[in-house]
């Protein structure tokens, strides 16, 4: 019979360092806010190139949010950490929904910062502001896995033994 620790830990960690990973590109959006949106636009236009690429951070997210769900299955017995991961997942779909309904239409209409859009002002702050409240969700996100992997007690629930006939 595998023990819950044997299980629950390795997922800890991993949505622990999913959620981490995460907030390594939406806090750095939050840190060069202020420098970027003093910028002239046409500078703002060609610093916008440095995120070709940054796409790929969808796989990070994505596994975030996988490993997150997974770490609240494993502790849905125990209220307080099932709150807390529950909170932790919410926080990572609201990034998605943010993105999807502030960021994306801005990079889509600038075909992603290539063409210098009518309304730059209205499109930066947008733009800018969506990142910053997605870094704040991403913060929550692994404040509340790391409580919930601080308060979990695996030995206050049994996972059942797996089958091997």
């Amino acid at each position: 019979m595998a023990d819950h620790a044997t299980i629950l830990r390795p997922v800890q960690f991993l949505a622990i360092i999913g959620i981490a990973l995460y907030l390594v590109p939406t806090g750095a959006h939050v840190a060069e806010l202020a420098s970027k949106m003093a910028l002239a636009p046409a500078d703002y236009m060609t610093a916008q190139q440095i995120y070709a690429g940054w796409s790929w951070f969808a796989i990070v997210i994505f596994a975030a949010l996988v490993i997150t769900a997974a770490h609240t299955w494993v502790v849905r017995a125990d209220r307080m950490a099932f709150l807390l991961s529950l909170t932790a997942f919410i926080a990572l779909a609201g990034t998605q929904a943010v993105f999807w309904t502030t960021t994306f239409p801005v990079n889509a209409a600038t075909q992603s910062w290539t063409v210098m859009p009518e309304a730059f002002e209205a499109a930066r702050r947008q733009w800018e502001y969506s990142h910053a409240v997605s870094a704040a969700l991403t913060f929550l996100a692994l404040v509340t896995i790391v409580w919930s992997a601080l308060v979990s007690n695996p030995q206050s629930y049994e996972i059942a033994p797996i089958r091997t006939e």
